[in-house]
């Protein structure tokens, strides 16, 4: 783990930012230079292996127009964008993220679209007014501490009402064949200690009470990434 950048109180960019971030992925997420660098579609696409579209893809086709949307992070290219566009002007989107930096960004990606509403707020603990049909963290697990899994995954589920529905689209535990594998795990050792996690253990672990829900996973190339989605078991009986 390195510490790139000292957590500088009368830095706005930093207050608030907790430690692990800017201990962690300041180099990422946190220093506003380096963001302005990474925020980039080829840089997405470089960091995916290619697979950038597939899994955004995966996102969208859960979102019909006019639904209410709740995204816990923002991430790098246009894919904030395309859920405002997909939700359109007869729903809602809401995008959270607990940096400054995001924030801006975010901001200035979803001016456009009076429909959207970017907010600074933390992912386990945000509240809001609406009731999301959808509530996606896409690559954010991998990127926080273990206890911090477990109170985002539990936040997303309390704030998923009875009709709707959980996506959670991150890293997984690659097939042995599979030889992104090797350089994943000279990636997690170096740059992201919190993500070899997700290669132990299933999203569901980190739930306080997993039963009531129903989980549905996918893999794609090679076992590299994940697609959970998560309802609740109720509703499903009653289909």
């Amino acid at each position: 783990m390195t510490k790139n950048h000292p957590k500088l109180p009368e830095n706005p960019y930093y207050e608030g930012v907790p430690d692990y971030m800017t201990e962690v992925y300041d180099w990422a997420y946190v220093n506003p230079g380096r963001v302005d660098q990474l925020d980039h579609n080829l840089v997405v696409k470089v960091l995916l292996f290619g697979n950038d579209q597939r899994l955004m893809r995966a996102y969208l086709d859960e979102i019909q127009p006019g639904m209410k949307v709740w995204q816990v992070a923002h991430v790098y290219g246009d894919l904030v964008r395309k859920v405002a566009q997909k939700v359109g002007p007869g729903g809602c989107f809401h995008l959270t993220d607990i940096t400054p930096a995001q924030i801006e960004h975010g901001q200035r990606k979803l001016a456009i679209y009076p429909w959207a509403k970017v907010t600074r707020a933390d992912a386990a603990t945000y509240q809001s007014d609406k009731s999301f049909d959808l509530i996606c963290s896409f690559f954010l697990l991998h990127e926080v501490p273990d206890n911090k899994k477990r109170m985002i995954v539990d936040h997303m589920l309390n704030n998923m009402p009875a009709d709707g529905k959980v996506l959670f689209v991150d890293y997984h535990r690659p097939s042995l064949w599979q030889p992104i594998r090797w350089i994943l795990k000279w990636v997690n050792a170096k740059l992201e200690p919190f993500a070899d996690a997700l290669w132990q253990n299933e999203i569901s672990h980190y739930a306080s009470h997993s039963d009531p829900y129903d989980w549905q996973k996918r893999t794609i190339f090679g076992g590299v990434y994940q697609i959970v989605t998560v309802k609740h078991k109720a509703l499903l009986q009653d289909l």
